[in-house]
């Protein structure tokens, strides 16, 4: 049972990794990177690494989505002033 889960997990991180590449628009490729660091996530919990599993979802899916979401609008703050 658990090996369908995982390539079930698996197969999304592809889709969304796919997704973050393909992507036109920034901010879907952010979320979708997010996404991905969310499902290596649950990959590491069903690997038995809890602690890995944490750490991936706290810096990885969170911080880091965040970190790239307020640089985005930042820049598109910076785009709307220079052309004023």
């Amino acid at each position: 049972m658990i090996i369908y889960v995982a390539t079930l997990v698996v197969a999304v991180v592809i889709a969304t990794a796919l997704i973050a590449v393909f992507s036109k628009k920034l901010l879907s490729s952010i979320i979708a990177m997010g996404l991905v660091s969310l499902g290596v996530s649950g990959l590491f919990f069903f690997l038995q690494a809890p602690d890995v599993a944490i750490t991936e979802a706290a810096i990885g899916a969170g911080l880091s989505t965040a970190i790239f979401v307020i640089a985005l609008r930042k820049v598109k703050k910076g785009e709307s002033k220079d052309e004023e």
